[in-house]
């Protein structure tokens, strides 16, 4: 049975991932629990897995919940960054789920891989803004990182039993999120409500609308670079609106391998856990004979700007992709609370990207403290209206 931590719990991966673990009992066991301030959830969650420890980001939310079970379950409450980097390094877990949103998700990561866990990757950020030092520490450590993100899961399952040098070519595929049928001169007026409606995935706010902008894709490019150890420009994207092919690899002979399934997060969730071996599920299999017409075409740079930029980040490297990472949290949470346009979002970060000199030989320190400058900049700029 493989002892688990989950961080992020209370999000939409940390949620289906409980849904897993709670459906294979005999397989998985929860000991511990990080979420961040949705507390009736994390009560329920505590009632229903028992965990031996929960991390709240707030003081006060901890103390509630420790008055609550402290008489009723042997469970330790912690909180803030301490409380959570305790949670991923504790010596009785096997596997660490990494499912805390955005750039706060690298140093709970960092922690675990350095404490030697296997990591089920869900936070993207984490390889976008320090693939290269995760990499460094997770061999040194003998951390294994298996991907959650159903496009790199399906790239990780395509790889088994392959020889790295034989891979040629990855094809990321993109649903192409809301608004893959609107004009470019409509895309100025669309509001979060419509942003957050993606056609495929229940996903939280922050990726619906990355997903909306096709940034998302373009943070799953980098993630790959580090993930699979190759170039950024093997790897391509094709827009794939049924979401049945998750993603593709090419071989040097020619030969494509693709991995296909429902559009459930179950599934790349319980691959990710159960790695080497599948374990079953009650999830509805893939019925070809009734998908319908499966659709590819590249996707429109021009009508979603955010793409380009992502892969000239990730082509500029060093301490490029942590500035792209940080400008776009601030934009998609500044379009959220209606601050600036859909269109803005594009504008803002290359605005900020173009004022980053980046840095050479970069440590962890250095990728904190540009995040830092990249994120107050980008407030700067919203406040300024310099994205205009």
């Amino acid at each position: 049975m493989k002892k688990i931590a989950l961080l992020g719990s209370t999000g939409s991966i940390g949620v289906s991932a409980l849904d897993v673990i709670g459906n294979n009992p005999d397989k998985f066991k929860i000991v511990a629990l990080a979420a961040g301030q949705n507390i009736n959830l994390i009560k329920e969650q505590v009632e229903k897995y028992r965990p031996q420890i929960v991390a709240l980001k707030e003081r006060k939310d901890a103390s509630d919940l420790e008055t609550q079970f402290k008489n009723k379950y042997k469970v330790r409450i912690v909180y803030g960054e301490d409380g959570i980097k305790e949670i991923a390094a504790r010596k009785d877990t096997d596997t660490v789920i990494s499912a805390i949103s955005g750039a706060a998700g690298l140093m709970p990561t960092i922690t675990a891989i350095e404490a030697g866990k296997d990591i089920a990757l869900a936070n993207k950020e984490t390889m976008v803004v320090a693939g290269d030092i995760v990499n460094k520490k997770a061999k040194k450590s003998g951390s294994k990182i298996i991907p959650i993100d159903s496009e790199h899961s399906a790239i990780f399952q395509c790889l088994q039993g392959r020889r790295r040098s034989e891979l040629k070519r990855i094809i990321l595929t993109a649903s192409g999120g809301p608004f893959l049928k609107f004009k470019k001169n409509q895309l100025k007026s669309v509001r979060p409500q419509q942003a957050l409606k993606h056609p495929k995935w229940k996903m939280g706010r922050k990726i619906s609308i990355d997903s909306a902008t096709m940034m998302n894709k373009g943070l799953e490019v980098i993630e790959a670079m580090w993930l699979f150890g190759t170039k950024i420009n093997n790897i391509e994207i094709l827009i794939h609106p049924q979401s049945i092919v998750h993603s593709m690899v090419e071989f040097t002979d020619g030969s494509i391998l693709a991995q296909m399934g429902i559009p459930d997060m179950r599934i790349p969730i319980a691959y990710a856990l159960s790695y080497p071996e599948r374990i079953s599920n009650n999830l509805p299999s893939l019925n070809l004979s009734k998908a319908g017409k499966l659709e590819f075409y590249l996707p429109n740079l021009d009508k979603f700007p955010c793409l380009k930029i992502a892969y000239e980040a990730g082509l500029a490297g060093k301490t490029t992709p942590a500035v792209l990472n940080a400008a776009n949290e601030v934009a998609v949470e500044a379009y959220l609370n209606n601050m600036i346009k859909f269109t803005d979002i594009s504008i803002l970060i290359e605005n900020v990207l173009s004022m980053h000199k980046p840095l050479r030989n970069h440590t962890l320190e250095d990728i904190v403290q540009v995040d830092s400058w990249a994120r107050m900049q980008a407030k700067k700029n919203i406040e300024r209206k310099k994205y205009c």
